[in-house]
């Protein structure tokens, strides 16, 4: 068994290694060599990333749909679109669970969230999503403003046009207030591959929270990166698990 010096050394490196992997697959900009914390995703000038906020079904999959893509800096989930102030998962009243996606918009443009936002889900059910029914998972698009409400519309143009025998129910209306869903519903997807979370470390619930790294293996753990992305991932994790990883704890 390695000492607690060895184990803290060995995952240093997984998780440099597991940052490395996925800012590079994804397109992300990396320092130079001898450079300080590596950067996922470059900021827009003033440091503030822009925002968009769906729904489209159960936010848990929802998130990782969008993970994944480059310029995405960090995800997480909530409630939007209603009138109670304090909605809960057990209680949201006429609230709608999303996802907020907070992105670069130099490297990543609101249409192509827009693209994502389409495929993967059914814009066209009624009170629901699949096996999931209810008002909550109701499809809408949240804008920030009149350029998004635009962008918006068009889309939705756009995707009816692709059939008109039916009827696309997706919503478009300002975001007003993004709740933040409780702690366990947030990288869901992630949480259910506990190898993944001891490989970067065990981040505590505000850090997986804001972590790129943590929304790209959330993605990568629902198998929504695109395919060149999943098998780059798969064969870091076989080589570091070959070598040895994880540290034993316990037996």
């Amino acid at each position: 068994m390695a000492s607690p010096s060895s184990a803290a050394v060995a995952m240093a490196a997984v998780t440099g290694m597991l940052v490395l992997l996925v800012a590079g697959a994804s397109g992300a900009r990396l320092p130079g060599r001898g450079g300080g914390a590596v950067r996922p995703a470059a900021l827009p000038r003033g440091g503030a990333p822009a925002t968009a906020v769906f729904a489209l079904g159960s936010f848990w999959r929802s998130e990782a749909a969008f993970g994944c893509l480059p310029g995405v800096i960090r995800t997480s989930v909530g409630y939007a679109g209603g009138s109670k102030a304090n909605p809960e998962y057990r209680n949201l009243a006429d609230h709608a669970e999303c996802v907020k996606v907070e992105y670069d918009p130099r490297l990543i443009h609101y249409r192509q969230l827009l693209d994502v936002f389409w495929a993967s889900h059914d814009p066209r059910e009624v009170f629901g999503q699949g096996p999931d029914v209810g008002n909550q998972y109701r499809s809408v698009i949240f804008t920030n403003g009149t350029i998004e409400a635009r962008l918006a519309a068009l889309s939705k143009e756009k995707e009816q046009a692709k059939d008109r025998s039916s009827v696309i129910t997706t919503q478009i209306q300002p975001v007003g207030v993004f709740h933040p869903a409780e702690p366990e519903h947030q990288k869901f997807e992630l949480k259910r591959k506990p190898f993944l979370l001891q490989l970067i470390g065990n981040l505590p619930e505000e850090e997986l929270l804001t972590s790129t790294l943590a929304a790209k293996l959330n993605a990568y753990a629902a198998e929504l990166c695109p395919p060149n992305t999943q098998k780059r991932i798969n064969s870091k994790i076989d080589e570091v698990t070959k070598k040895g990883w994880p540290i034993l704890r316990d037996i």
